[in-house]
């Protein structure tokens, strides 16, 4: 067989081509290279890099290159062996531009999926001589370009410090290599440190510890008498990391100008001390509630709702901001892959994907971007795609989000991904036995995503990228998809008596709280490797993607991996669960770790932290308005800006009809262009009528002003959206993701107490309890002036309600022509955290407020729906009203024509308003409509037009657009170029 000289297997270089001139991935990449500056790159042309190690034949080769590798109708494909010339000639001929080529590969470590599923598809063809497989991107770059322009154009767009390696001209391939362990381990004399070398430690490790929890560890080892291992300070900085543990929010927490404040604000905070933001806000609003339908909340991976009398819906959402601004897809990726495996760890089948997106402006100057920070275009592109690559590939729909911009998110980007599951009611075992085996199964482990849990504990830097490149993962969804459906069996078995995901802290997080109601013993010389080297604490700490761990008695270990291999995902059995209250962890004879339960998960000093909060908060500034403002020009400018314009370009990206159960879509109306205010589902497979509804409410710009009345404002938003589309008011739950700043500066930390307080008196309003929550703190940045960065305080609620009667569910575009539009709700608008000052460049105003009516709305709304009266209903939120009235007419492709009372002027149509919906109802039930809000604010505003424009009349305003300006308002800006990384363009 042909093989090197040196007797080792040959290599092969595969070069995959576009057909095409205008390839939209290169011209993507043109595009962003473009808004980079970099005007004198002419053309460029990206071509997928494929490298094969094996003893192939010439016709194996061709049937890799052809079949498997390449798409014949719009890709052309060379191969070679390495130092060879390469079979047949690319497409496209020569250019008489001068030409420069860049080519890019993962550096070694990372992991690959897409060479791996090229081993398993090369040997399901019969070719089983191929051994290794590795992948990258060639840029071929024409223009008269310096070497700074291809410098920057290589490490700011087409490749990424942190994963990729690259070179001008030709790469040489990588492959990983037969795995086996160091067992190298550290010993810390702890004992003896001072309170200085006690810090130093923790920072050196990078455990984002204090003085305070770094004594407690010390006291524990004087207690026991010996010293520390690695290991063993990795797994306890892991436990107690913010990440993990929610250490500012479990705090004590004290209000330094609480005699300062206004009677109103000290009676809210009894005392002037906070003990325990999650028992005191969060958990306490859910115990009062008290709902019969919510089975679980604040305790599994995921909160569990009722949903039709047979089983169970569980919902989680988790954010991935930190890995994501170091490298975007990765981050993202593996941040999908982990919400799924968080709802497969409450045993159940992961049916629909959420994400939540906050970046940077797309048009910031690359000069303007601090050291070490990639281009929000960069950012957004890469994650996009990340979410895109996990959802699509493993068959889960993307259904629900959205998309921020400001300019606190342009070194720090704000990435949300959920989950929901369904389950049989009762299925999910959650206690390990005494002698169970402690099972992983999954992918192998790896040096990726260590120190993950303390590297998103802490505020990054311009170093942070170099520093912390290990904390960054790459997804597999075809492996979690195995993943998935082995799973899904096992518990229809009764195989296992427990099972959690490897997240934050891989098997020490996993094994660590499974074994901590029991005890266990481990041993990581079972643990299967990716590649040679790593340390005992990098296995235990490493968050490698796409792994469960189970708690499986002896009896059904055989049971389980025979399912296993059926979908070729590995089993690996590293130890058992054991009656002792202790975690025991060795390699082989030697010992890394052993330590007591109670310690481990209990003996973290809580917090005493100090909290100012804001006077202003609830205060109405003065307004500063433009007296020239044309409404008309104001209206087309608010639905041209980026956080309200079409999301289309994204969205379409994403399957999100895979399974089969989604009925509103996120865009709707009869092009299927408008923005849905929720989505519906219904699981397929399930009983009766009852359907999911999908909500989302966020608000970053009332964050910047008032941080109480933006929680309210964001939780009435999730339940409004969800009401309106014909959810019950009463079965509505909701989750709560805060992303804020550093928790131990004063201000910042008033401000999450104000949100939290928020949150807990509109939980109670609306009766809607929350079922699970996760806190992202340290999103600042240290910028290129030395001074910190912080994001604007935002919180994301998402609701998740039920339907009654999946037929009965109404969308958000006009219909009928006649028919009657009336606005509903308390109407108060307001100028305060407006999108119109965004556009406008005015000032002032007060963040709306909850008005305590809007329960009653939203259940007499809901009867309303429920008796067949409602033709459309909309929301107003970003925008006011103006922007509802013409995302409904854009919907439709149907006109309105509407009066609104002559003093309301702009604040009627641009103010924002909370509790408010505009509703379309036949002419014929007009009365029976107005009857049900007897008592409450309804207006009838106008009526249905057969023409496709908007008018509203209010005084002497006037605005009279037809439908083609309202669409190249509202598309205009939705460009997005998903281009610009290596993963993202694979598979």
């Amino acid at each position: 067989m042909p093989s090197t000289k040196s007797g080792h297997p040959e290599i092969f270089r595969f070069t995959v081509s576009p057909r095409q001139p205008k390839d939209p991935r290169s011209l993507g990449y043109l595009a962003d290279a473009h808004a980079l500056g970099i005007t004198s790159l002419t053309r460029l042309v990206c071509n997928d890099l494929y490298f094969i190690e094996g003893s192939l034949q010439a016709y194996q080769a061709e049937k890799l290159a052809s079949s498997l590798l390449s798409n014949n109708i719009t890709q052309a494909v060379t191969w070679q062996r390495v130092g060879e010339e390469a079979t047949g000639k690319p497409p496209g001929g020569q250019s008489r531009d001068e030409k420069v080529v860049v080519e890019v590969a993962l550096r070694p470590g990372v992991t690959d999926p897409v060479a791996e599923e090229i081993v398993r598809s090369a040997r399901v063809m019969g070719i089983a001589q191929v051994q290794r497989a590795s992948t990258g991107l060639r840029f071929e770059l024409y223009g008269a370009m310096t070497a700074r322009d291809v410098d920057l154009l290589t490490h700011r767009l087409l490749a990424n410090s942190v994963i990729h390696r690259s070179e001008v001209g030709e790469i040489q391939p990588i492959f990983p290599v037969d795995a086996k362990a160091s067992t190298k381990i550290e010993w810390f004399p702890i004992r003896d440190m001072s309170d200085e070398a006690l810090i130093d430690l923790s920072r050196s490790r990078r455990a984002a510890l204090d003085l305070a929890e770094m004594q407690a560890i010390q006291a524990y080892f004087c207690k026991v008498g010996r010293d520390m291992t690695d290991v063993e300070l990795e797994c306890l900085a892991q436990t107690w990391s913010e990440h993990c543990v929610h250490k500012t929010f479990k705090a004590i927490i004290s209000i330094s100008n609480y005699e300062n404040l206004p009677i109103q604000l000290q009676a809210a905070y009894p005392g002037g001390t906070v003990d325990n933001i999650m028992k005191s806000f969060l958990k306490s609003a859910t115990d009062t509630i008290c709902a019969p339908w919510v089975r679980s909340a604040f305790v599994d991976n995921a909160g569990i709702i009722e949903y039709d009398g047979f089983n169970e819906i569980s919902f989680k959402v988790e954010t991935h901001n930190h890995p994501s601004a170091i490298e975007p897809f990765g981050g993202a990726n593996t941040g999908v892959g982990g919400v799924i495996r968080d709802v497969l760890g409450v045993s159940a089948k992961p049916i629909a994907a959420t994400d939540v997106l906050c970046f940077g402006p797309q048009t910031v100057s690359i000069d303007d971007l601090p050291e070490g920070v990639l281009h929000p275009r960069r950012v957004q592109a890469g994650v996009v795609a990340g979410v895109q690559d996990y959802g699509n590939k493993i068959g889960i729909p993307t259904v629900s989000g959205a998309i921020l911009y400001d300019e606190g998110y342009t070194a720090n980007p704000l990435v949300y991904c959920g989950c929901v599951g369904i389950a049989p009611k009762d299925a999910h075992p959650r206690t390990p036995q005494a002698g169970d085996h402690v099972i992983v199964i999954g992918g192998k482990t790896g040096r990726d995503g260590l120190r993950g849990a303390t590297f998103s504990s802490m505020t990054m830097d311009a170093q942070t990228g170099e520093v912390a490149g290990a904390s960054v993962q790459i997804g597999d969804p075809i492996t979690e998809k195995g993943l998935v459906e082995v799973v899904l069996r096992a518990r229809d078995a009764n195989l296992y008596h427990a099972i959690t995901d490897c997240g934050a802290g891989g098997l020490s997080s996993a094994v660590g709280e499974m074994a901590g109601v029991i005890g266990a013993e481990v041993d990581l010389q079972h643990v299967r490797l990716k590649y040679s080297g790593l340390a005992p604490w990098e296995i235990w700490l490493s968050e490698a993607q796409e792994r469960m761990v189970l708690a499986v008695p002896q009896s059904n270990l055989t049971n389980l991996a025979n399912i296993c291999k059926t979908f070729d995902v590995d089993l690996t059995d590293i130890g058992t669960f054991q009656p002792t209250g202790r975690l025991v962890v060795r390699y082989g004879d030697q010992i890394l770790l052993n330590l007591e339960n109670d310690f481990l998960h209990h003996g973290i000093p809580q917090r005493r932290l100090q909290a100012i909060i804001p006077r202003e908060q609830g205060r109405s500034q003065p307004v500063t308005m433009s007296s020239s403002l044309d409404p008309a020009q104001a209206l087309l400018r608010l639905l041209g800006h980026p956080n309200i314009a079409s999301k289309e370009a994204v969205i379409r990206i994403y399957d999100h009809e895979v399974q089969g159960g989604t009925l509103l879509k996120p865009l709707v109306g009869v092009a299927g262009d408008a923005p849905g205010d929720a989505v519906v589902l219904k699981p397929v497979g399930t009983r009766g009528q009852v359907a999911l509804a999908l909500s989302a409410g966020i608000n970053a710009e009332y964050g910047k002003v008032d941080t109480y009345r933006m929680a309210a404002s964001v939780i009435d938003e999730a339940v409004r959206n969800a009401v309106a589309v014909g959810a019950n008011p009463d079965r509505i739950a909701i989750l709560d993701n805060f992303c804020w700043g550093d928790p131990l500066r004063a201000e910042v930390l008033g401000d999450l107490l104000e949100a939290a307080r928020g949150c807990y008196d509109t939980s109670l309003l609306h009766r809607v309890p929350f079922i699970s929550g996760k806190d992202s703190f340290n999103n600042e940045y240290l910028g290129k002036d030395g001074a910190r960065h912080s994001i604007p305080p935002t919180l994301l609620i998402s609701a998740i309600g039920l339907l009654d009667d999946i037929s009965q569910a109404v969308s958000m575009d006009l219909k009928t022509p006649g028919a009657v539009l009336y606005l509903v709700g308390s109407f108060k608008p307001d100028w305060g955290g407006s999108h119109f000052h965004l556009v406008s460049g005015s000032s002032g105003g007060g963040v709306p407020v909850v008005d305590t009516i809007n329960p009653q709305i939203y259940r007499r709304l809901f009867q309303a729906i429920q008796n067949g009266w409602v033709n459309a209903c909309h929301d107003l939120s970003e925008g006011g009203l103006a922007v509802a009235a013409a995302e409904m007419c854009i919907g439709g492709r149907l006109g309105l024509d509407l009066r609104l009372e002559a003093n309301q002027g702009l604040l009627g149509l641009f103010g924002e308003t909370n509790g408010c919906l505009l509703v379309e109802v036949p002419e014929n039930l007009t009365k029976v409509f107005e009857n049900i809000f007897e008592g409450l604010p309804i207006a009838r505003l106008g009526i249905v037009i057969s023409e496709p424009c908007l008018r509203i009349e209010s005084g002497n305003l006037l605005i009279n657009l037809p439908m083609e300006d309202l669409l190249v308002a509202w598309k205009g800006n939705s460009r997005v170029s998903i281009s610009s990384n290596l993963q993202g363009e694979k598979g």
